[in-house]
């Protein structure tokens, strides 16, 4: 899934899908693509909040702490710290931060994101 992945977005480093080679790194196994753990954590925004109206991302950051392996299971979360509501956007702008922590209970990803919530059938 892992090289599947980062095959479909034009990532073609071999430490995302050839084990050989990831063997021969300093990560000594596969691990997932950037652009894989981020948008784990970014589309988890979009299925939160799109269950109660319409959700749409403003801005995102990402900090990569530490590889997430292959084979590992991973923690997302997101943490709401502040809700503005913006009339002129006609919704609530949520500001956000997150990571996603390996198995290990260490943070792989650090998250910082607004998102722009509105209520089903805004105008």
């Amino acid at each position: 899934m892992v090289g599947a992945f980062a095959e479909s977005v034009g990532d073609t480093n071999p430490v995302h899908h050839d084990p050989e080679f990831a063997a021969s790194t300093k990560y000594k196994r596969l691990i997932a693509s950037g652009t894989q753990t981020s948008a784990l954590l970014l589309a988890l925004t979009a299925s939160h909040f799109s269950k109660t109206g319409a959700v749409v991302g403003l801005e995102f950051s990402c900090s990569f702490r530490r590889p997430v392996y292959a084979d590992e299971t991973i923690l997302l979360e997101w943490l709401v710290v502040g809700v503005t509501p913006n009339q002129k956007l006609k919704g609530d702008i949520v500001e956000l931060r997150g990571h996603i922590k390996g198995q290990d209970g260490q943070t792989a990803l650090d998250a910082k994101g607004k998102v722009l919530v509105t209520a089903s059938g805004s105008e």
